[in-house]
């Protein structure tokens, strides 16, 4: 089969390079290159159309402003090159009969900078942009600097069709069309950055800093010579070249950062220079620093249902003071050479390290088991008459450390209509724990001790309790000396690696004609990938030991949660008295066994493609063909209940843990075709339109065969399962919009979206007794391939610098956009994969919109910017009442600038305004119920920056 494929791309690129040379060809004498700049001479101007009018040939400007015309005929021709925000230029050109030509262009005024200010950098992304081959959105370094952005997730929600997923009110995952971010795949510099993280795909990208970057582009459409691991869009991160700038850089930025609730004030800083060292070799980098201090109120419920008197009742509420210090250092350095005028070669490294210490203590109220209830609607007082409350006190102190790293060198190569490019990458992630505190546990039951707790459920996001009864209950709910400890849980370690090799080579011949160029290019691709995870955690006990001595002071706001444990005590007193506690080895070996696995994956790509290009029409297709193989291992682990009958038919004699090592191995390819029209029927107007397939491969800890099963003295079997047989998200996509765009740096634009997804993954629970994998069980989880989903939208979007208002208005800029997603599928019911319910696929927004309102006149800068997006599905319940929503979030934020002098800015930034907040919810009882709510004010930040 394979020697039989192999023939196939043979035959298939022969004939392609067959049918290119029998194109009428004509006798050409040299190549046509050059450079675009602005006025100023300051910056390349990427993006910039070039075209020769006589032929109707077009290129556009690489990120150095380089272009080049191959094979054109002698002869004296006129060159127009556009940029949007710019005036036209044409200049007359004379391309000699031998040799080449080599000319500079020059775009814009002196007094009409291209390069700097709000209306510079959204001429740069529009112009990128409209270049583009498919759908896609752009935005550049300078553009991050207009917005109050932390991080690379937060800068991106300014995109049309892009929001985020916060974590603590900080940007962390992207959602793109409202998809989940499993869907989308993450590169820096060509490379797929790993995941820190244990248990996704997805980057969480507020590991990086805003400052470490050159450009980001969302490309939501693929060409063939794309790796095909998205569904939702391609985040392509870009760091900066020296040659990008046509002079020297050097700028240092200091900040002060202040959040309202922690009442701390935080440093920022960051350097970034850029610097030729002849006039080809250049280098570039950075590095940024940025400490954060913030506080969260936060209160989670659970367990709700509806009970036999129709009251809708919770079985745990808590209550969570979080005090949370992030420390964010990113450095990235590039190395750029040119090698004679047909070559250029780079070297570019990324590192980024991100520290998050989180103190939380926590006041939990455990009502399953009360008595007596009483009251109605969302006012109920719970009492342990013939039955029990438990009360928990406790304290989280984890501090973890995630890396990304990063380094790719490559080059390409142009030459007598041969284009080809090569690179090596190493990309490694980590996220890394090592002494946690996760959590100590204090615990007091009440039972038929005259405590009654009233939970008001009024405002169902900040429900306050009361405590009641006994005056003997109540004084021992507010004596710390009545929590006894139950454990203190240790992570001795948590060790997450994920790292990727891969190389690359692409190789195209262009062949001109009279009416334009056609392209056959083909290309091979390898990515070999390593994740593990690595946990020991332990369990300590100590016997009489309460928190009366471990007490500290809170700072939630929400209601009052004394007694609660001392930030940073429990600490010092465990390290201080370690030899007084007493290891549960088997709770720390079943918990820290089950959640091992390892995993490689090894894919193989390759594609060719056709490209025709003229002055109006740009159409590739092609065909990707991509190998996947996996090797997965982790551990069946089986925890057998004192009674329980053990393996060799016995009897177990104290409760009993059983670890065994398994491996799968799998591999599958895909055929993956794709084609895109790109036509421009007139000068600023551009329609698209693409088809493409492409695929998402399962999360690597869902194929993890990690097979964990509890069984109890009466030998009933409870699993939870790892599915080593998932197959990959396959989905067909459709892509169509047009683009105009406006004078005076502007563009409207309207697309719509489609996409037919197979094999879409979700966790069922098998409520009746059966195998998995030859092992039995009584109940079990399991994560299954769902029957398909469909996914369709529409974006929208307007950008314009108002320069046509009248005095002192022509300084106003406006960017707006709209995306709406209808993303819906099937999932089993109560396991039964014939018995299926329609829902919202998890993290799909249905609208999404993002909004600015700009002004920049002499040396004034301000934005006022704000996001939208609906609600979403996050987990799934066993029915559609219990599943987990996400409630709609809006949030504004605000940037001000002024250019003291030419080398001097002061700003200001307000971020979170409103004060927009976290809210989770189900409906069971027909009704709106808390599962989780934060809030965390705003945030202020001012400071410099200046240019040397």
């Amino acid at each position: 089969m394979h020697q039989l494929r192999t023939v196939r791309s043979r035959i298939l690129l022969g004939t392609c390079l067959s049918l290119a040379a029998a194109l009428p060809v004509t006798a050409y004498a040299g190549d046509l290159t050059g450079s675009v700049t602005d006025a100023s001479d300051t910056r390349a101007l990427q993006g910039a159309q070039l075209r020769i009018v006589e032929l109707g040939r077009v290129a556009e400007a690489d990120r150095d402003g380089s272009f080049r015309f191959a094979d054109v005929p002698a002869g004296t021709y006129t060159l127009e090159a556009r940029y949007v925000g710019a005036e036209p230029r044409t200049q007359t050109i004379s391309v000699p009969e031998s040799g080449n030509l080599s000319v500079r262009v020059v775009l814009g005024t002196d007094d009409s900078i291209l390069v700097l200010g709000q209306s510079a950098t959204q001429a740069s992304a529009l112009s990128r942009q409209k270049a583009a081959d498919g759908v896609e959105s752009v935005l550049t370094r300078d553009a991050v600097g207009q917005f109050p952005d932390q991080n690379v997730a937060e800068s991106l929600r300014r995109l049309p069709g892009v929001n985020i997923l916060n974590d603590q009110g900080e940007g962390r995952f992207v959602s793109v069309r409202g998809l989940d971010p499993e869907l989308n795949a993450t590169s820096v510099n060509g490379v797929r950055l790993p995941a820190p993280e244990s248990d996704v795909r997805s980057v969480a990208l507020d590991v990086i800093s805003s400052d470490s970057i050159e450009s980001i582009e969302v490309k939501k459409s693929l060409t063939p010579d794309m790796d095909a691991d998205t569904i939702g869009a391609s985040i392509e991160i870009h760091t900066t070249s020296a040659f990008e700038r046509r002079k020297n850089l050097l700028t240092a930025k200091v900040e002060g950062s202040y959040n309202d609730y922690s009442d701390k004030l935080t440093p920022k800083g960051s350097i970034d220079f850029a610097q030729r060292l002849s006039d080809n070799v250049g280098i570039s980098g950075g590095i940024s620093y940025y400490q954060r201090k913030f506080e969260t109120d936060n209160v989670e419920a659970d367990g709700w249902d509806v009970n036999d008197d129709g009251q809708i009742t919770t079985e745990e509420v808590n209550y969570r003071d979080y005090d949370v210090e992030r420390k964010r250092l990113s450095a990235n350095l590039n190395f750029d050479f040119r090698v004679g005028s047909s070559t250029k070669l780079y070297a570019r490294g990324i590192y980024s390290q991100f520290d998050d210490q989180e103190y939380r203590r926590e006041t939990s109220l455990k009502l399953e088991d009360a008595g007596e209830i009483t009251g109605t609607g969302a006012d109920l007082v719970y009492s342990d008459a013939d039955g029990e409350i438990g009360v928990q006190r406790s304290l989280k102190d984890r501090f973890e450390r995630q890396r990304i790293r990063s380094l790719t060198l490559g080059g390409e190569t142009d030459s007598n209509g041969w284009h080809a490019k090569y690179s090596v990458s190493y990309a490694k992630s980590t996220e890394r724990e090592n002494g946690s505190i996760d959590p100590a546990n204090f615990e007091r039951t009440f039972e038929d001790e005259g405590l009654e707790l009233g939970l008001d459920f009024a405002d169902p996001r900040r429900p306050r309790y009361t405590v009641g009864g006994s005056a003997g209950a109540i004084a021992d709910f507010a004596d710390p000396s009545q929590y006894e400890l139950d454990s203190v849980q240790v992570t001795g370690l948590s060790a997450s690696q994920d790292e990727e090799w891969g190389a690359r080579f692409d190789l195209g011949r262009e062949f001109v004609t009279d009416g334009g160029s056609f392209t056959v290019q083909a290309g091979a691709k390898g990515r070999w990938r390593d994740k593990s995870y690595n946990l020991e955690t332990q369990y300590w006990e100590m016997d009489d030991l309460t928190m009366a001595d471990l007490v500290g002071g809170q700072t939630y706001r929400i209601t009052d949660i004394s007694p609660v444990l001392g930030k940073k005590v429990v600490r010092q007193f465990f390290n201080a008295n370690r030899d007084a506690f007493e290891l549960n080895e088997l709770d720390s070996l079943f918990d820290s066994t089950v959640e091992d696995y390892s995993v490689s994956e090894d894919v193989m790509a390759g594609y060719l493609l056709g490209r025709w290009d003229s002055a109006t029409l740009r159409v590739i297709g092609g065909v990707r063909y991509e190998h996947t193989k996996n090797d997965i291992r982790a551990n069946t682990v089986t925890l057998i209940e004192e009674g329980g009958e053990l393996p060799d038919g016995s009897e177990a004699e104290d409760d009993t843990v059983i670890s065994v090592p398994n491996q799968f191995k799998r591999n599958y390819d895909h055929w993956l075709p794709s084609l895109t029209v790109r036509w421009e029927p007139q000068q600023n107007l551009v329609l698209r339109a693409a088809g493409y397939k492409s695929l998402v491969r399962p999360k690597l800890s869902k194929l993890a065969p990690r097979f964990t099963i509890e069984q109890n003295d009466d030998n009933e079997r409870e699993g939870e399962f790892g599915n080593p047989d998932l197959k990959p998200y396959e989905a067909w996509n459709f892509d169509a919009g047009v683009e105009y765009y406006l004078p005076n740096n502007g563009a409207l634009s309207a697309g719509v979206f489609y996409k037919d997804v197979k094999n879409f993954i979700v966790d069922t629970n098998l409520e009746d007794a059966g195998t998995y994998d030859g092992i039995a069980y009584d109940e079990a989880t399991i994560p299954i391939n769902g029957d398909s989903a469909k996914i369709w939208g529409l974006e929208l979007s307007y950008t314009q610098a108002l320069r046509f208002l009248p005095a002192p208005f022509d300084g106003l800029l406006v960017n707006a956009n709209y995306t709406y997603t209808d993303a819906t599928g099937h999932v089993p019911i109560d396991g039964d994969i014939a018995d299926l319910r329609k829902i919202r696929l998890p993290s799909a927004s249905k609208h999404t919109f993002n909004a600015a309102l700009g002004y920049e006149k002499g040396p004034v800068s301000l934005r006022l910017a704000g996001t939208y997006r609906s609600k979403y599905l996050d987990e799934l319940g066993d029915d559609a009442p219990e599943d987990r929503i996400i409630d709609n979030h809006f949030q504004l934020d605000l940037s001000a600038k002024y250019d003291v002098t030419k080398q001097v800015q002061v700003f200001y930034e307000w971020v979170n305004i409103n004060n927009a907040k976290y809210y989770a919810y189900n409906n069971v009882g027909a009704r709106q119920n808390l599962l989780q709510f934060e809030q965390y004010k705003w945030t202020m930040k001012f400071g410099a920056r200046v240019k040397f």
